[in-house]
């Protein structure tokens, strides 16, 4: 009976508000009370991905079956490989405290210290989202009408890049990141080269950090249409690492607002050093995407990746259509 009355109740939801009205159905009062904030809350735009004091609940609150519904949430706004990258990085905490040295009892490094939050009631006609967040980790999802209306900002970083010791030695999160970068930079010509490399020095980190709205970067490095037809492959290649991370509705659009903005618009920049084994960056950057890639601390291994839409961070542009048409 009990589970006929919870099929009924989500029996008129999407496959997000479901599983969203799920998992804070799950939880108690005082814990929902930590993580529910209102959609105009400007708690919705602090986002970090270093270790500082947050909002929402932490992992650490919540019991088994509670994450487990958060996991099951998590699955249905990124796509299978987004899914095992933000899962990857919450695991390295572990491996983190091991190579610092840090003690069972120091939780600085934890991976119970990332914390959800839900702004607006989950509801199909209405404007809400949710941000899972913690050391290298954040991922923020706006939903309106049936659809994830925006999936960015979005970070997600490894430390170790390469985990140099242990049970899970030799494991690499971000690899794909790291390769096919590194792939792209390799092709091009001398002069090519000239063209996209910027500085011979890495930028010691991504240039928007954690800026509520992400500004349209210089240099722009070698522009798409620069390059040959193999190079263009493995530029696309490259896009799409970062691009398929989301669920394959707001993958699929975020695609055709690039082809709309011209991907002939886009351009690849680089600093530092072209083989592995010292700092890079990198961005892809165009009229309204912005993508960065940083591996220069910890002795260049440290990867810190973000995405931007430089005109819909937090569906800010849907929310102002929504509201015009409201109003």
């Amino acid at each position: 009976m009990k589970l006929l009355l919870i099929l009924m109740l989500f029996a008129a939801d999407d496959q997000f508000v479901a599983p969203a009205k799920k998992f804070l159905s799950s939880i108690d009062a005082s814990t929902k009370s930590k993580l529910m904030f209102g959609y105009n809350d400007n708690e919705r735009y602090n986002w970090n991905f270093v270790p500082t004091s947050r909002r929402g609940a932490p992992l650490g609150d919540l019991s088994g079956s509670q994450k487990e519904a958060l996991q099951e949430l998590l699955t249905v706004f990124l796509s299978e490989q987004g899914y095992k990258k933000a899962n990857g990085v919450i695991s390295l905490e572990s491996v983190l405290r091991e190579v610092e040295g840090r003690g069972e009892n120091d939780n600085f490094r934890d991976p119970k210290k990332y914390f959800v939050s839900f702004f607006g009631e989950p509801e199909m006609k209405s404007l809400w989202g949710w941000r899972l967040e913690g050391h290298h980790l954040s991922l923020n999802f706006t939903y309106f009408n049936g659809v994830v209306e925006a999936s960015t900002p979005s970070f997600m970083g490894s430390n170790p890049a390469i985990v140099p010791s242990g049970g899970r030695k030799g494991f690499e999160l971000l690899k794909e990141e790291t390769d096919r970068g590194f792939e792209l930079i390799q092709m091009l010509s001398a002069d090519q080269q000239k063209k996209a490399i910027f500085s011979s020095s890495a930028l010691p980190e991504i240039v928007t950090g954690n800026a509520r709205e992400a500004k349209l970067l210089d240099p722009k490095g070698i522009s798409y249409k620069e390059l040959s037809a193999d190079q263009q492959k493995a530029f696309i290649k490259l896009l799409n690492v970062f691009v398929k991370n989301y669920e394959l509705g707001f993958s699929s659009k975020l695609w055709d607002k690039i082809q709309k903005a011209g991907v002939d618009n886009l351009s690849f920049a680089w600093a530092g050093a072209t083989t592995p084994g010292s700092g890079t960056y990198y961005r892809i950057q165009g009229p309204m995407l912005q993508i960065e890639y940083d591996n220069t601390q910890t002795r260049a291994n440290h990867v810190h990746t973000a995405v931007r839409d430089l005109t819909n961070d937090f569906a800010g542009d849907v929310l102002k259509k929504h509201y015009q048409t409201e109003h």
